[in-house]
């Protein structure tokens, strides 16, 4: 799953023959293989377009930037009619939409989606027109890689990414007579310094982990991630499980550990991300697994402060959860409004020229700037990374130092998607996080065992 906040935070042709290279507002898109649907998607020389992904009016300063986007882009494209459609993806009625013909022509996707999209025919294959759009090879390839199918064909554009990390809270590193600076690089460190955390008493937890809510399997997959692991592999043609292994016990034995040999999880378990972002805000919890994008809800939700948050890399470095979201164009769409779509995406969230206006739409409406989050996603690579950086720094409100320790690892560490069936599996592992957490004679290889039969079964499912 992309991460369970950040979902919640979102809400957060023309014939085939067509060869000619077309520019509208400094974008040029071949037309060439784009699709031979009757339906120009034009009136009156100017293409409308559907797109998901507009912000609702509870978070209005999001809501405020996308509408005056589209403004601006209708102004600088006036061949082109945006018609934003509030929200985000929903998987219950995306097959409902397409088969009623209700989907958007441009729609939001996380990356857990994709690979399905793909292999239902649910979204056109724009390999030759975004061949000329801008700036796509500036793209991390491994974020473009989640948009293609085996043969390498492209049926979308990644917009923005996490990858988990550590956060931790530097106020009690430093009461704990731990150097801030220098977070935990290992899951030994982690677990050395959980132990000087919780020993500060008054009820001040270590670390703690997520166990409810499909939560619990998810984090189980980023440690399996940290540890060079996986929880699902193929096996010729089809996806088997794959955490039922030494990565597997060694990652529930540190939590054991943990909770029961040093009691440094505390007492209080079955938890979830709310809890948890509750327990740091509080200033009572020293690290926990997350991605960047923790760290506003915990300043604007529980009351916390950006100086007092740092975010390491994942610990163990050998890899990490990889999420995030981007943009597909709906399989009917004419080759005229694949064009008008690619030329939004670009336009709206792959845009190196408007970093700068972007950035400072955040800056001043006092929105953070400096976390590896939007508005500066850190989904390039390149010189184009570099000025990005170069902005943000520009513009930082927050300590941007205390994150560092993350981006440089970000930078080289192996970043994973989500195993297939991702929700499927997470329920089967949060039972196995759940024992190991509330119960001190839990039987590791007895739980490993029974959800490696769950996820299979999960798995036989997965295309």
């Amino acid at each position: 799953m992309s991460s369970p906040w950040s979902r919640a935070h979102k809400f957060r042709r023309t014939p085939r023959t067509v060869l000619a290279l077309l520019s509208v507002g400094g974008l040029a898109v071949s037309l060439a293989a784009c699709g031979s649907g009757a339906d120009s998607g034009a009136t009156g020389g100017k293409v409308q377009i559907t797109v998901t992904g507009q912000p609702p009016q509870t978070q209005p300063f999001e809501r405020k930037v996308f509408d005056a986007d589209v403004a601006e882009f209708e102004a600088s494209h006036p061949n082109i009619d945006i018609v934003p459609h509030e929200g985000f993806m929903d998987p219950k009625t995306f097959s409902a939409k397409l088969a009623g013909g209700q989907l958007e022509d441009v729609y939001y996707v996380y990356f857990t989606d994709p690979a399905q999209i793909i292999a239902r025919h649910q979204a056109a294959d724009i390999t030759e027109a975004a061949k000329s759009v801008p700036h796509v090879n500036d793209i991390q390839p491994q974020l473009l890689d989640n948009f293609r199918d085996a043969s390498g064909k492209l049926y979308g554009l990644p917009t923005a990414n996490y990858t988990m990390g550590l956060v931790y809270n530097r106020k009690l590193f430093q009461q704990a007579g731990l150097n801030p600076d220098q977070p935990p690089t290992t899951w030994d460190e982690v677990r050395a310094d959980a132990q000087k955390i919780s020993a500060l008493g008054n009820g001040v937890v270590g670390y703690a982990d997520y166990s409810k809510n499909n939560q619990g399997g998810w984090h189980m997959t980023g440690w399996m991630y940290s540890m060079g692991g996986d929880v699902a592999r193929k096996d010729g043609d089809k996806w088997v499980a794959d955490f039922d292994n030494a990565k597997g016990r060694a990652a529930l034995n540190y939590l054991h550990e943990m909770r029961w040999d040093d009691n440094s999880m505390g007492s209080k378990q079955l938890l979830q991300d709310v809890d948890v972002q509750r327990m740091m805000g509080a200033g009572q919890l020293g690290m926990y697994m997350a991605a960047p994008d923790n760290v506003p809800v915990l300043v604007k939700q529980f009351n916390g402060k950006y100086e007092d948050y740092g975010i390491a890399g994942m610990p163990g470095g050998q890899g990490t959860l990889l999420g995030g979201e981007g943009y597909m164009v709906n399989p009917k769409a004419s080759a005229a409004k694949i064009k008008a779509g690619l030329e939004w995406i670009q336009w709206k969230y792959l845009n190196p020229d408007r970093f700068d206006k972007h950035v400072k739409q955040y800056a001043d409406g006092q929105q953070p700037v400096g976390l590896p989050t939007e508005p500066t996603p850190d989904i390039w690579q390149g010189a184009v990374r570099d000025q990005q950086l170069a902005v943000k720094k520009k513009y930082a409100n927050v300590p941007a130092q205390n994150y560092q320790a993350y981006v440089d690892t970000a930078n080289r560490i192996k970043g994973s998607i989500e195993p297939p069936n991702a929700q499927q599996i997470y329920a089967a592992l949060d039972s196995v996080m759940q024992a190991v957490l509330t119960d001190r004679n839990a039987n590791v290889d007895q739980l490993l065992s029974s959800a490696t039969s769950k996820v299979n079964s999960a798995l036989a499912q997965a295309k």
